[in-house]
């Protein structure tokens, strides 16, 4: 039977269906992706700036306040993780001031937990309010305007209005305990106007370099 045979091209080109089937490799399905470690951990205290009511009036802010995070740091965090509890966890940060010290910027690592991101804080001038933004790896995008704030009795405090499922609700960033070696950021909201508040994440900085 010739090549020319109709049969006999079906039949040769079902063998070698059949062969490369046979030598390639199984596909198989992409692996789940892990789950992120939990490591409990005692939950942290928030601080008294963290406690204080909402500002009514702020102090006005000046080129240079977050020069105390120029360097390189390594952080322990402690956050609450949603039907867990608290989670504890190393991580690092590099930080740098620019245009003056009208701007500060900090790259965060955490590679226990797969996460990194920019932080950017940024004076306007015209309204002396410093401005506190986060800019998460994964999306390359601006997380909204900002938390404005100012620093008050050698802390920075900065709130920001929203709300969550029809409720308002402020979400408070704090840096305290400002050292030349060490300093701590503190994540909070408050349901009821300021009157109370819940910690979900604290960082403890230690200065390495």
């Amino acid at each position: 039977m010739s090549t020319d045979d109709p049969d006999r091209r079906d039949l040769l080109q079902t063998l070698a269906t059949i062969a490369l089937a046979s030598a390639a490799p199984a596909a198989t399905a992409a692996p789940a992706a892990e789950p992120l470690p939990f490591v409990p951990t005692d939950a942290p205290e928030p601080g008294p700036a963290m406690l204080r009511a909402p500002l009514r009036q702020r102090s006005p802010g000046r080129p240079g306040q977050f020069g105390f995070l120029d360097g390189h740091w390594r952080i322990r965090h402690q956050r609450l993780r949603a039907g867990l509890g608290w989670d504890g966890f190393e991580g690092e940060a590099s930080c740098f001031s620019v245009l003056g010290g009208l701007a500060s910027v900090e790259e965060l690592r955490i590679p226990a937990r797969r996460f990194s991101g920019m932080g950017l804080r940024l004076l306007d001038v015209q309204q002396s309010l410093w401005h506190d933004v986060w800019v998460g790896a994964a999306s390359g995008v601006l997380a909204g305007p900002g938390q404005p704030g100012s620093f008050e009795d050698g802390a920075g405090i900065f709130d920001s209005q929203d709300e969550e499922q029809g409720r308002p609700v402020i979400y408070r960033g704090v840096w305290d305990r400002i050292t030349p070696r060490s300093c701590r950021w503190q994540q909070g909201s408050s349901h009821d106007g300021g009157r109370s508040w819940a910690l979900n994440w604290s960082m403890d900085w230690e200065r390495v370099g």
